[in-house]
């Protein structure tokens, strides 16, 4: 049986601007748009979930729906976060704890509130699993509040008081994988290698990184006779065609 999730204490970095910069979230919505909102939307929702979106981060059936209203953009966000792209681009690359950090500012369009938030969301991932998480927050009442079935997130209270530019997007904050996983990759490679060349500088057959004399001379002697035949066929191919 899991475990309640734990309550975390609300705390803020700085004295922020009103939710979606002062507007209300009933006068960004759009009442019965039209495909090319919501194509319009499609992008904006792509850029707060995959920053860039390539080629292969693209759904076509979750577009062909959301373009003709089947899904709301509720869904939309629910599905990209659950495709396989999103699966082997991010949650494949992240640590319960970046995973946190990542949702919380790409789905509630805030950073987290502090290390018990991020803890208190690691905990619901451990237990029940990357898709409980994805639920719990779009069914959070702070995601219904801000955003509805209809809004596209984005960050909210991001302007700072006496600075000329406010903080980056959460969005370009979070790249796909963290130096954790970089550097993973890079000391995987080079011990690979190392491995191998250790392996082959040990050999009991192989001196230096040379193989036995006995095994070069048996080289040489299937190459020469090798050059031999091909010689032979080759003459043998032109006497007939003179012949001829």
């Amino acid at each position: 049986m899991a475990s309640p999730q734990l309550s975390y204490p609300l705390t803020t970095m700085n004295c922020r601007v009103g939710d979606l910069g002062g507007l209300k979230p009933q006068e960004l919505r759009t009442v019965n748009p039209s495909r090319s909102d919501r194509s319009v939307q499609i992008e904006q929702a792509y850029r707060q979930i995959f920053f860039h979106a390539m080629k292969r981060d693209r759904d076509e059936a979750l577009e062909s729906q959301m373009r003709d209203g089947s899904i709301t953009m509720r869904d939309f966000i629910r599905g990209l976060l659950l495709s396989r792209r999103f699966q082997e681009g991010y949650v494949a690359c992240s640590s319960n704890y970046r995973l946190v950090d990542q949702l919380v500012g790409r789905v509630l369009g805030r950073s987290v509130h502090g290390e018990c938030e991020r803890i208190s969301w690691s905990i619901v991932i451990g237990e029940k699993g990357f898709t409980a998480f994805v639920e719990a927050l779009l069914d959070s009442s702070e995601y219904m509040d801000s955003f509805g079935y209809d809004l596209v997130p984005q960050q909210r209270s991001r302007l700072l008081p006496g600075r000329a530019l406010g903080e980056t997007p959460i969005y370009q904050q979070f790249p796909r994988y963290g130096a954790g996983w970089r550097d993973a990759l890079q000391d995987r490679a080079p011990s690979d290698q190392a491995a191998q060349m250790q392996q082959l500088k040990t050999s009991a057959a192989w001196v230096n990184g040379q193989p036995p004399a006995f095994a070069l001379r048996i080289w040489l002697g299937l190459a020469l006779v090798g050059v031999f035949e091909l010689g032979r066929v080759v003459l043998t191919i032109a006497l007939a065609m003179a012949k001829s």
